[in-house]
């Protein structure tokens, strides 16, 4: 007896979806989840802060990117939303005109929750790996961790991990200091 032929998710599954939730298409399967938790939305919105005049708005800092809070990215067949994401001007010269990203960004940012961070570091990681994003950052706020990834040769490679009050100079941010304390609230 044959299987029925298996469904893969579409843009209708992520327009569809309760407004609270989060939703992603990864490998052709829809995942949702709640909005983030107050101590996520604090460690991803700070970090937004702090990069953001720097590198964002110029003040500061060398300026030059584009850094922003759950853009819907398109890869492939895949739509994901990274807690933060960062391209270089040099690449993305202007916002695109529609409600979403089809070029990979440079840079992106995930904040662990219990209820994602498998999806996050396991599927996310390979996906923004497959597409070339050369860095990606993973912040635990209840660990009070902060893990900095660099993509060599198609791999991801921790290039340093910091904790708890720690003051941190990370790739591609590099130019600045970030006090890991504003971080947790």
């Amino acid at each position: 007896m044959s299987r029925p032929a298996e469904r893969f998710a579409d843009y209708n599954d992520i327009l569809a979806a309760p407004e609270n939730r989060v939703a992603e298409i990864i490998d052709g399967q829809l995942y949702t989840h709640p909005r983030p938790a107050p101590k996520h939305a604090n460690s991803a919105s700070s970090l937004g802060i702090e990069i953001g005049a720097p590198f964002h708005k110029g003040r500061g800092g060398p300026g030059g990117w584009w850094i922003l809070d759950e853009p819907e990215v398109h890869l492939g067949c895949h739509i994901i939303v990274p807690d933060l994401a960062g391209w270089r001007r040099e690449r993305m010269p202007a916002l695109p005109e529609t409600a979403w990203f089809e070029l990979a960004p440079d840079w992106i940012c995930e904040v662990l929750s219990p209820s994602t961070a498998r999806i996050d570091r396991i599927k996310k990681l390979r996906i923004y790996a497959e597409y070339g994003v050369a860095h990606a950052w993973l912040i635990d706020p209840l660990a009070q961790t902060l893990e900095v990834f660099s993509l060599e040769g198609g791999r991801w490679v921790l290039s340093c991990a910091f904790e708890g009050e720690e003051e941190v100079r990370a790739a591609p941010f590099d130019a600045i200091a970030i006090r890991l304390q504003d971080l947790w609230g």
